[in-house]
């Protein structure tokens, strides 16, 4: 016998591509936001052919079918939050900006994805600038790591839309990526720390009038797979929870931390996050 809720939980709809090895994309945004009490809604912006080491090959999914899939769904149930991953092409990226500019009361997290852990390079020029002019005068917060962040900034001046030409060649600080980003229209910036030399991971969560907060993390041994789409994905499912950005963004990286931490190696490339960690933790304690 099944009991119907009197109240759903929120609801995430993530768009991204389906990761066959459960490490990254979709299937890493349906777990984080299933762990973290929501329930996760999903539209295919790409297909890949990878592995633990690296992605071999992308394909993406026709814009008609991506915008078709996410229609279906928000005229269907009441979403609480977006959630946008790798996207696959530059016709995905604006079928998506129209579809979420008609519900601007719902927050959207952004994770530009431009490259595997590996380096494997998955948005061309053309797919970032469309991020810069399409997605980001949308997102609630944008959570790029230190990397993907100086690369949309020096897209951006590459376009001549922002830029000191004194600065030429320099690159520029998070600080000033964050403000660049902001300017650009992102409403909030957390940029992640996990390739700058610095003893600890150092997040940063910046907005309009600045840095907000800082957040200093052990650096865990080994090489993760999908550690960016966890933190953003379980920053979704905190705001459509009703939590405050900070509060979101604060309790989202303890999470993504203790699931790294807690992080197994299937294969022969990269550590995958374990986002049950909470459920082994507890079955371990009834024992």
């Amino acid at each position: 016998m099944s009991i119907e809720q009197e109240f759903p939980p929120p609801m995430v709809l993530a768009f991204a591509a389906s990761d066959p090895t459960g490490g990254a994309g979709i299937q890493a945004d349906l777990l984080t936001v299933a762990s973290l009490g929501c329930h996760p809604l999903s539209v295919i912006t790409a297909l890949t052919v990878q592995d633990t080491a690296g992605v071999e090959a992308v394909m993406a999914v026709d814009a008609g079918w991506v915008a078709d899939q996410a229609r279906a769904l928000l005229e269907d149930m009441p979403v609480a939050a977006f959630k946008l991953g790798l996207l696959g092409s530059v016709e995905v990226i604006a079928a998506i900006a129209e579809i979420v500019s008609d519900y601007p009361d719902v927050p959207l997290v952004f994770d530009p994805v431009l490259a595997s852990g590996r380096g494997d390079q998955l948005a061309d020029e053309g797919m970032v600038d469309a991020m810069i002019d399409l997605l980001l005068p949308r997102a609630t917060i944008i959570t790029p790591n230190s990397m993907e962040a100086r690369r949309l900034v020096l897209e951006e001046d590459a376009d001549g839309d922002e830029g000191d030409e004194s600065d030429a060649g320099d690159s520029p600080t998070l600080a000033e990526c964050a403000r660049r980003l902001i300017n650009a229209g992102a409403e909030h910036v957390l940029i992640t720390g996990t390739h700058e030399n610095t003893p600890k991971v150092v997040n940063t969560l910046y907005g309009p009038r600045g840095r907000m907060r800082e957040d200093a993390w052990a650096r865990l041994p080994g090489s993760y797979h999908g550690s960016g789409c966890t933190l953003a994905s379980a920053i979704a499912a905190n705001l459509a929870n009703g939590f405050e950005i900070e509060s979101a963004v604060r309790d989202a990286q303890e999470y993504t931390w203790r699931a790294l931490a807690a992080g197994f190696r299937p294969g022969m490339g990269q550590y995958l996050p374990d986002r049950l960690f909470w459920a082994r933790e507890e079955a371990y304690r009834d024992d």
